[in-house]
């Protein structure tokens, strides 16, 4: 994520999870280049082979030295994991998780449940903030429109509420189905039609995020 100017606001970075020294391996990403700049963590969920993974006794441990670092943690998961993502974020409720790209509904088939039903579960949780990205590649990459991702930020709007969404290019993955401004444009357009008004749309590409991940505030480059 970038901030203005063009500096880095933040970064969401990986370490092994399963592993007993989670809290030396943030440790040794703070401590390293550009470290100070990090403010979460991150892992491919969707690709491990159990749905559970993240229920795992290690895994839950190495994200609780995550939310003692101070960091929050994105899930990046499917609606197949969505159960679990559940089931961590009660266990560890000092936990901050954010829901990357919706969890990934399958928009190409136009499909709506079980995602639907999974995510409005997921949002119940106050620890959980949910992002809207990546939606462009999870819908057919040479057709499609901002009308087709209208049902599925809505469903994400009406369930988190404004001020737990938070605006994401997805950039650079999102270059296989739009540029940046398009993916921008898209979202905006869905989170109008689905009934955020300005001032709401400017907490999703904002505030929010400052908030969640413990950005600081913007300040003016070209100030006196």
């Amino acid at each position: 994520m970038a901030g203005t100017g063009g500096r880095v606001a933040g970064v969401v970075g990986w370490v092994d999870l399963t592993v007993a020294d989670v809290a030396d391996a943030v440790a040794a990403l703070r401590a390293a280049p550009g470290g100070e700049v990090l403010v979460g963590i991150r892992h491919q969920v969707h690709d491990e082979p159990d749905p559970a993974w993240l229920v795992h006794g290690e895994v839950l441990a190495g994200l609780a030295a995550v939310a003692e670092a101070g960091l929050a943690y994105d899930l990046l998961v499917r609606e197949r994991e969505l159960p679990a993502a559940r089931a961590v974020a009660e266990r560890l409720p000092q936990l901050g998780f954010v829901l990357d790209h919706l969890a990934k509904p399958r928009i190409r088939e136009g499909l709506v449940e079980p995602w639907a039903t999974e995510l409005r579960a997921l949002a119940r949780l106050p620890n959980v903030t949910c992002k809207v990205s990546g939606l462009v590649t999870e819908a057919d990459w040479d057709a499609w429109t901002s009308e087709q991702l209208v049902r599925y930020v809505a469903t994400a709007a009406d369930a988190f509420g404004p001020d737990r969404l938070l605006f994401g290019s997805d950039w650079p993955v999102c270059l296989l189905a739009a540029d940046y401004a398009e993916v921008v444009m898209a979202a905006e357009q869905a989170l109008e039609a689905a009934g955020l008004d300005a001032a709401e749309r400017d907490l999703v590409f904002g505030a929010n995020a400052r908030r969640v991940y413990r950005l600081p505030e913007p300040t003016d480059d070209h100030g006196g």
